[in-house]
């Protein structure tokens, strides 16, 4: 009898593994390592949601040794991939036919953090501060957000940084250009208290507006593929609504499965995955339609954000951006579960 339940269970395993062999394969290129800020990507990919939405789904992670998704969807070696605001922008200015489909974050957890001696709670901090800012793309938005107050850009002292807000603490600077996601994380886990002990106010808070984590495709491959497109997206929403219910959940499948090599805590994983939570649904609104982007946000704002960089010649939101797709897998999902 344990034969035939044996060879029952080798006969559903690889009649498993044939379906997902005959799904078509969609190829996903992270914008950083596979850490939980794409815990939802795991868990379709654990919990079989991508097969279950009818896709067979790949993810390579990202980071400082691999290829940007920008250059390998260009190169064919990716299907989406997941990139930032700017940087999209450059690629489309290089002639990249390149579509929008949908934003991880409604807002960037980057900005500023600070000390209750000096905060930096608003734009005009910023004039005559001393920033421990890591590279250009910090440096940027500061000067953006100076620009867009109507501020001298120039008027501040940047200091060079690393990924540890250690150098806050000693005074090497006013602010340091952090995430609410990492560094913030770090100074609760050294005791201190946020708005009490030290100040975080995110670039989108001083005005610097954007989305963040953002999904993209090539033109050719949504035009030929937007089946799949609806689909990957059906399979990652879901799996984010599966992560709302449990936030120790991804960081589990990150720390242990997906990201082992990486060497990440659990604890501040976990404490990452639920930190980005509010990001993914402004103000904890229950039916804020989570992984949508808006033409109207895309035009204005963000379009704003990129002429306060310098940039010229923007192309129109609704050339660059399809906001039908999200909402479509939404209310797929919807109807599935009524």
């Amino acid at each position: 009898m344990r034969k035939l339940f044996y060879c029952a269970a080798m006969l559903i395993a690889a009649a498993g593994q044939a379906l997902a062999e005959d799904l078509p394969k969609v190829r996903v290129q992270l914008g950083w390592i596979g850490n939980v800020q794409y815990g939802e990507q795991y868990i379709a990919l654990e919990d079989g949601l991508f097969q279950k939405h009818g896709i067979d789904v790949t993810i390579s992670p990202g980071g400082p040794n691999a290829p940007s998704a920008l250059t390998s969807v260009a190169a064919g070696d990716a299907d989406i991939g997941f990139t930032g605001w700017l940087p999209f922008l450059d690629a489309v200015a290089k002639g990249n036919d390149y579509v929008l489909i949908a934003a991880q974050m409604q807002v960037s957890p980057l900005g500023i953090i600070s000390l209750k001696d000096k905060p930096i709670l608003k734009p005009q901090d910023l004039v005559g501060s001393k920033i421990l800012a890591q590279g250009p793309n910090e440096k940027t938005a500061i000067e953006a957000t100076l620009s867009l107050a109507g501020l001298p850009k120039d008027q501040w002292t940047q200091v060079p940084a690393g990924f540890s807000p250690e150098p806050l603490l000693s005074k090497a600077g006013d602010g340091y250009t952090g995430f609410a996601t990492n560094q913030v994380i770090t100074l609760e886990q050294m005791g201190l208290v946020k708005d009490k002990d030290f100040y975080f106010r995110s670039f989108d808070d001083l005005g610097f507006k954007g989305y963040a984590g953002i999904a993209f495709t090539s033109r050719k491959y949504l035009n030929e593929h937007r089946d799949r497109v609806v689909a990957y997206l059906e399979g990652v929403i879901e799996a984010w609504q599966k992560n709302e219910k449990d936030f120790s959940y991804a960081p589990k499948l990150i720390v242990e499965k997906y990201g082992a090599d990486y060497g990440l805590d659990i604890g501040q994983q976990t404490r990452q995955n639920e930190v980005q939570a509010p990001y993914y649904r402004p103000g904890g609104d229950p039916d804020f339609p989570i992984y949508s982007i808006k033409l109207d946000y895309i035009a204005g704002p963000m379009m704003d954000a990129a002429r306060a960089t310098g940039r010229t010649d923007l192309p129109e939101a609704s050339k660059i951006a399809a906001p039908d797709l999200a909402l479509e897998a939404l209310d797929n999902l919807k109807k599935t579960a009524n």
